[in-house]
């Protein structure tokens, strides 16, 4: 996974001028302030609205609306569980479950040691390879028990 920048007002003021004269400049400004620092800093948000004369409340209802948006640091790797309703039918509770008693945390949370973030995703595209994963970058399709402990062994060590 590629290292995130520390998190600046300067490089987040950067980041906001490039997209901000463009028409619906709100999205590609979260995208790559995430792309950046690895989240959506609080503090972003009235820069952003500030910027785009929104407030702050449109803002943030944009960050929390979309759950690919974090709010804060994620771990080392991430790994995605496809929660949408094909992957579920074909057993995507079930493996969601056993990353989670393996991780020791739930979805949406981080390992203490900061080495995996295990998210959901609403959809991954990959419908007819269900049930599916994201792991970093990297997309896994007819995800299955071993596959899945063998994601979480790579993305612990």
């Amino acid at each position: 996974m590629s290292h995130f920048e520390p998190w600046t007002r300067e490089r987040a003021a950067a980041i906001i001028a490039e997209f901000a004269g463009t028409k619906g400049a709100t999205m590609p400004i979260l995208h790559e302030i995430q792309h950046a620092f690895g989240f959506v800093p609080e503090a972003a948000i009235p820069m952003i609205a500030d910027a785009l004369n929104l407030s702050r409340a449109e803002v943030y209802g944009t960050v929390t609306f979309y759950h690919e948006f974090r709010h804060e640091l994620p771990g080392r790797h991430v790994v995605r569980l496809c929660r949408a309703e094909a992957c579920q039918s074909m057993g995507g509770d079930a493996l969601a479950e056993r990353a989670e008693k393996r991780l020791g945390i739930k979805l949406g949370e981080t390992t203490p040691d900061r080495r995996v973030t295990l998210e959901p995703i609403y959809c991954l595209g990959l419908c007819a390879t269900a049930p599916s994963a994201q792991v970093d970058d990297r997309m896994v399709g007819r995800l299955t028990e071993s596959k899945l402990d063998a994601i979480l062994t790579e993305a612990q060590s």
